[in-house]
This record gives C-alpha cells, sequence and structure tokens, in this order.
C-alpha cells in the first residue's frame, strides 16, 4: 500500500471516529415511561410500545404492556418510582399526578409532555397526535388518524340507522367505595350517546353516590356496567334481583349490559369498535355491519 492511501485511511478512520463521538444522545431509542391506560394504547397503537421502560397500573391494554415495570396508580405517583426507571420522557395523560411528582422529574431532566384527553372522536385524534409528536411518529400518526376516521364514522353511520333510544343508567363500583352513577359530562355519558342511547341521569355532571330513590325515577330501560363491577357484586342476576334496581324496567326486562372498563371508557384508538359493540347491546334489534380488527384491537 502507498504511502498516500495509507495517509487517506487515516483522515477517513479518524472522521468516522469524529462523527461518531459528536452524534447526538437522542439517536438512541429513548426511554419512555407511559402514565395513562389510553396514552398507552396510542403508544403501542404507533407501533412504538419498544420505547417503553414502564407504564401505570392503568395501562391494562394491550396485554404485554402489564409486562413492564408498573410505577403505581395514575394519581399517586411518586418521582422516586418514576426516575428509578431513568426515562429519558414521560408522557403524562390528563389524570396523571399529583403535579409535585411530575416537577420534581422534570427538574431531574427529564421531558414531560402533558396530554389533554376528552370524550369526543377529535379529542381522540388531537391526543394520538400529541403523543405521536412526542415519539417523532407523524407518518404513523396520520396513517392511525385516518383509520380512526374511518372506523368511527362507519360506526356512527350505523348508529344513525337505529330507531330506539334506550334510556340507560350507568353504575360503577369504585374500589371499595360506594355504588356511584353517571351523570353528565362523564366518559360513560359521551359513550351512550355515542352508541345512540339516552343518559337516564342528567341532573348532575360527573358521579354521584347511588340512590334506589332516583333509580327508579330515571326509570333506565338499560343498565350499563363495566365487567369489573358485575364481578364484584356477583354477577348479573344477583344485581338484577336487588331491591334497590327491582322497580326499574330495566331489571324488570333484564336487561343489564356489560363491557370492560377500559374500552368502554378509554376513549383511545378502539373507539370505533368500542361505540359499534356498545351499540350492538344497546340496540339488540339492529342488524349491524361489524367493523374489520385493526391490529391494536387484536394485540395481545
Amino acid at each position: 500500500m502507498s504511502l498516500r492511501n495509507s495517509r487517506h485511511q487515516f483522515f477517513a478512520s479518524a472522521l468516522l471516529a469524529t462523527v461518531a463521538l459528536t452524534l447526538p444522545a437522542h439517536a438512541e431509542e429513548p426511554r419512555i415511561v407511559s402514565v395513562g391506560g389510553s396514552t398507552t394504547e396510542i403508544v403501542y397503537a404507533l407501533g412504538a410500545g419498544d420505547t417503553l421502560v414502564g407504564v401505570d397500573s392503568t395501562s391494562l391494554y394491550p396485554a404485554v404492556a402489564t409486562d413492564l415495570p408498573d410505577i403505581g396508580y395514575v394519581r399517586q405517583l411518586s418521582a422516586e418510582g418514576l426516575l428509578s426507571l431513568n426515562p429519558d420522557l414521560i408522557l403524562a395523560g390528563a389524570e396523571a399526578g399529583p403535579p409535585a411528582a411530575l416537577q420534581q422529574s422534570a427538574s431531574a431532566g427529564v421531558e414531560i409532555v402533558k396530554l389533554e384527553e376528552g370524550f369526543t372522536p377529535e379529542d381522540v385524534y388531537a391526543h394520538v397526535a400529541t403523543v405521536g409528536a412526542a415519539l417523532g411518529r407523524e407518518d404513523e400518526v396520520a396513517e392511525l388518524v385516518e383509520t380512526l376516521k374511518a372506523d368511527i364514522g362507519h360506526a356512527l353511520g350505523e348508529v344513525a340507522a337505529v330507531s330506539s333510544k334506550p334510556r340507560v343508567l350507568f353504575m360503577l363500583q369504585a374500589g371499595r367505595g360506594p355504588m356511584l352513577v353517571s351523570g353528565r359530562h362523564t366518559a360513560a355519558d359521551a359513550m351512550i350517546e355515542l352508541a345512540g342511547g339516552v343518559n337516564a341521569v342528567t341532573e348532575f355532571d360527573g358521579y354521584k353516590p347511588f340512590s334506589p330513590e332516583a333509580a327508579t325515577v330515571a326509570a333506565p330501560d338499560i343498565i350499563l356496567m363495566t365487567d369489573q363491577t358485575v364481578e364484584a357484586l356477583g354477577g348479573a342476576e344477583k344485581i338484577l334481583a336487588d331491591a334497590s334496581l327491582a322497580p326499574t324496567p330495566a331489571a324488570r326486562n333484564g336487561r343489564l349490559v356489560t363491557m370492560d372498563a377500559h374500552y368502554l371508557a378509554g376513549f383511545g384508538p378502539r373507539l370505533g369498535h368500542a361505540i359499534l359493540d356498545l351499540a350492538s347491546k344497546l340496540h339488540p334489534e339492529h342488524d349491524f355491519t361489524p367493523l374489520p380488527e385493526r391490529p391494536w384491537t387484536k394485540a395481545q
């Protein structure tokens, strides 16, 4: 080899070494913690699940998320738990807190992206876009949102064709707390409307403790509960036989509808399918055209 060629190889090697040393640290995959079940679903739907190093306890879907380190309940986080995973980025859903835990994590140099969530299809699209921007996955966002709009549009078109408007009472057992019913401006209220029902309780916003007298006055045609609540209360037959619900048309006709809590109220990538599934339960007389499965609706 000539001296000239040797010098060329030396300088080329030196240049490559210099470039390698000056590459930005974020060229590697970031370490991400996701706080909030719907946010975690979006991360996986965007194909970025392998960047997650931890999730909160409400991140139950897809099932693979439950294999990740659990940082605790979404509203009861600790800075120590968050920082123990050495994250570069924390995707903080609307309920993530307390604020001090996120502030301490930010002070330690972790990027925090606060996410707004709501109970409309447009809110879901915005949620997807914010998560995707934080992950640098804008192309995937465009594809996902386009598919979600098609799915939700199909579901709402099917619902528009139904003739019945059943009155629906949503009841929730929150841990060991009292039985609650949903008023206006909740995820359950929004889902009932999207699926072609009418919320039987409109006198208040949010959730309030169950009252047998109020349930009788509400006169629901259907009682809607989460699978988790039905299991905690001992099954559908026991619930419908309860004296506090017996006077309602729903109990007399045996109309108790159940769905998984996160599927029903998550307002994430599965919204179109959830609307159609709930509608088929509220309107069994109607023949609904099903939606195709998507990678994020059949994920394990």
